[in-house]
């Protein structure tokens, strides 16, 4: 954290003293195969629902509206 002219807000210098920890501690491997997976799950579980994001449903039953 010693990085001339940054500034750390409490999220920020909490992630990277986390960071820190898991390195020192050798845990660093094992978190990282846990959040590849956590992300995963987070980016893919609408996929696997079916679900395309930012898209809507019309329940309307007239036609669709012509594109111009």
């Amino acid at each position: 954290m010693d990085i001339t002219g940054a500034r750390w807000g409490l999220a920020g210098a909490e992630a990277n003293l986390t960071l820190c920890a898991l390195i020192s501690n050798g845990d660093f491997d094992s978190y990282w195969t846990f959040h590849l997976v956590q992300e995963h799950r987070r980016v893919h579980a609408s996929h696997a629902l079916g679900v395309i994001p930012g898209t809507r449903v019309s329940l309307s039953k007239g036609p669709a509206p012509k594109m111009s």
